[in-house]
């Protein structure tokens, strides 16, 4: 039985206080032994707050060894140490602290601090986890410059790395051997990394704008060095991107990556040394699929923007995440539309907000951006600091123009590299050089909740002008209204012909065909002149805020924004919204079959358009999501209902479309070598996505279309494609697939994920009894996060038709994998709460049950800090 309790009093954002005392310089030593490493760390200190205030410094897990100041040897007597804290008095106002502590890597299953992974060492510090490496003041705004030398078996661990550049290196006694790295740049702890093992390097080299030779190396997995080939060219190119885009040039000498196998999240951005989860940086076309490519392409740029957005200028407080992360993805989503297509990348991007963040939003694990308080700062890596942060990003560049948000961005910069600093600090660079007041603006920051906008119309043909009503209704939180926010709302005019109208604004002096309207209050009246014929307005382009958007237009606007909005973001949520509607009247008994075959043959139209790319049509093709559709039909949803309409939409669309489909199908298919760029993904998921929908009607022909689809597999993305339609089908022709796949992949571990998660969101009666089998799995290892996170999140988030099985089954199945989890890794346990949170959503049947399920976790005996906070969160009390 564990034994941490939850902390009964949160830390919050007004009690903040600088930190008392200063790390000027620290040089840590590790003597790295799987069970038993020692760290020895020297410490030069300088006093910055009251004379009085004690030394105390954090640390968990550690087994202290010996202490000193200024070189006098501390007796037992000379400070206090508790389960996380060590405290001593009376130290002078400059004084050097040395330490050694005994950790155990092999030991640490919460893959937090220096853990093993794949027989090496490896580190993770973000957020709290520097302090179970060695007592320090373990927060964001201590920089520091690092000294660092590693010590290790020279057969068993050859490659010993940490951040900066490498400044000694030598053979000792006993086959072992050392290395120095000193990082010139100070940084906070939480940036700190070393890794240390047996790996292939995969060299290269970047000559940046201003003619420095930056060496670039990649570590991976003996013989891997080929599967992180396309990781060094996203890296290469985001470099550059960042150069020309931000004028941000990297700064060290070297920059290393290390793929690790097991890591709680994605990626890290320690200074000079990124350390990856392993699927999110190995490819090749046998192993991973477009979406894999496409994914590492973002976090690669993503991770080395964080170079100047995180490591540069970083948080004064964890409550600033949004500054770092928000911003950092705006970046990258920036440099994803220039090499995949902007507005692919964009529909992409907005898709991803709304199934994940505004679902957030909508439940009781709602939070501002910006958060007033936590228990665990490990639970705010949330769709919400990093999608919303970016969607805020992106509204303050439309508001302010490009020039000035440049000039905003450059200031910033300049005025706080090397500090820890603050949203306010950020915002006011940009207020400095816009010479606009931005005050209202950090009411996006502050406000959780996603606002709803609704626009009324009124159109006279007579004098020719169109009257817009904008109406905002703002959250701030929980039975509580929210302050109008500045909402910026783009918008354009088409006729019933689907040809762009202009327009002119008040007070302007010539019409245009785009405008961006912002509303910064409750409600703003708005009259367009010059509107000749009957207009359909096309609002919010290019998702131009973060808002549910209301319109009192007919469906035949939406048919004609479908066929030629020259706004692709609104042309593709024209069909969505089509889409929806239809889906949704099936569900509350109202068929519309008339209708539900008038937009096949739209969408059938919208694929034969030779001008839109291969990428654009197999979005369209794609319906809203299960989760999505629940969240409009809350707190009633019944997701059985959502699952039958839906999948009847898609078979009506099968039949209408079937030679269409099976054209494009056959059409597509290619015998060229695979590329991984966007011409060649867009092609492959276009094609795949006519299978998906053909196999809605599941007859003979489809069935030998899909098995022979994946047969003919040359690469991992049609084979995932094929076995994805076969999941829909089931049955032997799935099993069948299931087991050659396994045959071929199982030493592959990238690809058993994969296998793992087809079958967790296999739509098919036996997918709950086939999860609950799979955890007995041989291949099946909790300890391995991907693993786990391939069943349990591809079930509990990527089926919602059988998480929500009317017995309750997948909530009690995802409520035992909480608690198992949370007894060796609360981290990931933790991230595994947030569908059971979704209860307002569901009808009360399903709700109850799900709240049962967190009072179960609630009351489960030594439950951890992290887990606890969500699951008192989710439940709403």
């Amino acid at each position: 039985m564990r034994t941490e309790q939850p902390v009964p009093l949160p830390i919050r954002l007004e009690d903040y206080a600088p930190p008392a005392f200063r790390v000027e310089a620290v040089r840590l030593e590790l003597d790295l032994q799987p069970s038993a490493t020692r760290v020895r760390a020297r410490l030069e200190l300088r006093r910055d707050g009251g004379a009085a205030a004690p030394l105390v410094l954090d640390g968990v897990r550690l087994k202290l060894l010996a202490a000193s100041v200024d070189g006098r040897t501390l007796a037992p007597a000379d400070y206090t140490q508790d389960a996380e804290t060590l405290t001593i008095p009376g130290v002078p106002d400059a004084f050097v602290l040395e330490t050694e502590v005994q950790i155990d890597p092999q030991g640490n299953t919460a893959l937090e601090g220096l853990y093993m992974s794949g027989g090496r060492f490896c580190t993770q510090c973000e957020a709290e986890g520097f302090r179970k490496i060695t007592f320090f003041p373990d927060r964001p705004d201590v920089l520091t410059r690092y000294t660092v030398r590693l010590e290790a078996d020279a057969s068993t661990y050859p490659r010993l790395l940490s951040n900066g550049n490498l400044v000694a290196q030598g053979r000792l006694d006993g086959d072992r051997h050392f290395a120095v790295w000193n990082d010139p740049f100070p940084k906070p702890c939480y940036l700190f990394a070393a890794v240390a093992g047996e790996l292939d390097e995969l060299a290269d080299s970047f000559v940046t704008l201003s003619g420095r030779e930056v060496r670039l190396s990649i570590y991976v997995d003996p013989g891997q060095s080929a599967r992180a080939e396309y990781a060094m060219d996203a890296l290469k190119r985001a470099m550059r991107f960042d150069e020309t885009a931000f004028g941000r040039e990297y700064d060290l000498d070297l920059f290393m990556i290390v793929a690790v196998r097991d890591f709680n999240f994605g990626a890290m951005e320690n200074k000079g040394l990124n350390i990856f989860n392993s699927s999110l940086l190995l490819a090749d076309p046998e192993t991973a699929t477009d979406a894999d490519y496409e994914r590492i392409e973002s976090v690669v740029a993503h991770e080395y923007f964080h170079n100047w957005t995180g490591n540069r200028i970083t948080c004064r407080d964890w409550f600033q995440l949004c500054l770092k992360e928000g911003l950092t993805v705006f970046r990258d989503q920036a440099f994803s539309a220039q090499e995949r297509g902007a507005a692919v990348q964009r529909i992409k991007d907005v898709r991803a907000l709304r199934t994940r963040q505004f679902a957030e939003d909508a439940g009781p694990l709602a939070h501002p951006v910006r958060p007033s308080s936590y228990l665990k700062i490990d639970n705010f890596y949330t769709a919400t600091i990093y999608e919303k942060g970016a969607e805020i990003i992106r509204m303050l560049s439309i508001l302010l123009g490009e020039a000035d948000f440049r000039r905003g961005l450059d200031l910033y910069f300049d005025r706080w590299d090397g500090t820890a600093t603050t949203v306010e600090a950020f915002l006011a660079c940009f207020a400095e050089t816009s010479g606009r007041d931005l005050s209202s603006f950090m009411t996006w920051y502050e406000q959780p909740g996603t606002p709803r906008l609704a626009i009324e119309a009124l159109y006279d043909e007579a004098a020719e002008v169109l009257d817009l009503t904008l109406r905002q209704t703002s959250s701030g939180g929980p039975d509580r209204p929210g302050k109008p926010l500045p909402i910026p709302v783009k918008l354009g005019l088409l006729d019933g012909e689907g040809a762009a109208q202009a327009f002119r604004l008040p007070g302007a002096d010539a019409p245009t065909r785009e405008a961006t309207l912002v509303l910064d209050g409750a409600e703003m009246r708005v009259r367009l002149e010059g509107v000749a014929r009957l207009p359909v307005l096309s609002a919010l382009r290019n998702f131009s805020a973060p808002v549910v958007l209301g319109a009192d237009a007919p469906p035949r606007e939406g048919y004609v924004l479908l066929a030629a909005d020259p706004d692709l973001f609104n042309r593709w949520e024209a069909g969505q919204a089509l889409a929806r509607e239809l889906i949704l009247a099936r569900v509350r008994g109202q068929p519309d079959e008339v209708n539900e075959a008038r937009f096949a043959e739209a969408l059938g139209h919208a694929l034969q358009d030779e001008a839109a790319d291969n990428a654009f049509k197999a979005l369209l093709l794609e319906l809203p999501g299960e989760a999505d559709l629940a969240s409009a039909l809350a707190p009633h949803a019944d997701p059985t209902l959502i699952h039958i309409a839906r999948e009847a939409l898609r078979a009506c669309i099968a039949v209408h479309l079937s030679e269409l489909l099976t054209g494009l199908h056959g059409a597509l298919q290619s015998g060229d070598d695979f590329s991984p760029e966007a011409a060649g993904a867009g092609r492959r998921a276009l094609r795949i996505a006519a299978l998906d929908m053909l196999v809605a009607d599941p007859h003979a022909a489809n069935q030998a279309r899909a098995s022979g689809h994946f047969d003919a597999a040359a690469n991992m993305t049609d084979a995932m494609g094929g076995l994805s339609a076969l999941s829909q089908i089931g049955g032997a022709p799935f099993d069948a697939a299931l087991a050659a796949f396994y045959t071929r992949w199982k030493s592959e571990p990238l690809v058993v994920d994969k296998w793992f998660a087809v079958q967790a969101r296999a739509p098919g009666e036996e997918t709950v009894g086939r999860v609950l089998g799979l955890t007995a799995h041989p291949a099946f290892d909790p300890r391995t996060p991907n693993r786990l996170r391939a069943l349990v999140v591809g079930f509990s988030v990527a089926n919602p038709f059988r998480f929500h099985a009317p017995d309750g089954a997948g909530y009690r199945f995802l409520a035992d994998q909480v608690l198992s989890t949370d007894a060796f890794n609360p981290t990931l346990a933790a991230r595994l709460v947030g569908p059971l949170g979704d209860h307002g959503r569901y009808r009360s049947a399903l709700a109850d049950q799900m709240r049962g399920q967190l009072e179960r976790i609630v009351g489960h005996t030594g439950l951890s800090r992290n887990v606890a906070e969500l699951a008192v969160k989710a439940l709403g009390v």
